[in-house]
């Protein structure tokens, strides 16, 4: 047998796979077959194919080349993963482990309902929170104010409204601002209308 002759059927096979996205060892004993070629000849035939095909889930999938387009795409999304990784491993270096604040706080991040003392309902979103206060991100200020915080309870007997005195206020963006507020009192529980 000759060593051209298995080429000759490793091409075929490797655009048969071109042709219908994939081939499985049914379809290269075929392509052995019709050469002409002994049966148990299809593993060399496969071997001299395998550099073109891919193997996944029982099928020998066709390579298609990949674009200068596409390798520099994708060589710009390894830049940019690569980027993050490290800002986010310095981040977490970076990261204060022990609290220095009074009591300890959690990551705490859910929209949050506030009512100001004139009545009016602002949507804001909760950064964090502790025994003794919280913190808030909201389109405005609310510097000096007394405020109805709702937080989500997620039991059966519904939200917490508490009192709170935001003690301090700092720009973080356009029409951004984060608040810092002290709890004072418990005005109602979800079980209490």
């Amino acid at each position: 047998m000759l060593t051209v002759d298995l080429q000759a059927v490793a091409e075929a096979v490797v655009r048969r796979a071109e042709r219908q996205g994939y081939v499985v060892p049914r379809d290269i004993r075929e392509e052995v077959a019709h050469a002409g070629l002994p049966d148990t000849s299809w593993k060399e035939v496969l071997e001299l194919a395998r550099p073109k095909l891919n193997y996944r889930h029982g099928r020998y999938h066709h390579l298609h080349p990949v674009s200068e387009r596409a390798q520099q795409a994708q060589s710009q999304q390894q830049s940019v993963q690569a980027a993050l990784r490290h800002i986010m491993a310095l981040h977490r270096k970076n990261t204060r482990t022990t609290e220095r604040r009074e009591s300890e706080r959690i990551e705490f991040v859910h929209s949050l309902r506030v009512e100001t003392e004139d009545n009016r309902t602002f949507h804001v979103l909760s950064r964090d929170l502790s025994t003794t206060g919280l913190r808030l991100i909201s389109t405005r200020s609310f510097l000096g104010q007394k405020v109805r915080v709702t937080l989500p309870r997620w039991d059966q007997n519904g939200p917490y409204t508490f009192s709170v005195r935001i003690l301090w206020t700092c720009a973080i963006g356009d029409d951004l601002f984060e608040n810092g507020g002290a709890f004072l009192e418990l005005l109602r529980t979800g079980d209490a209308k």
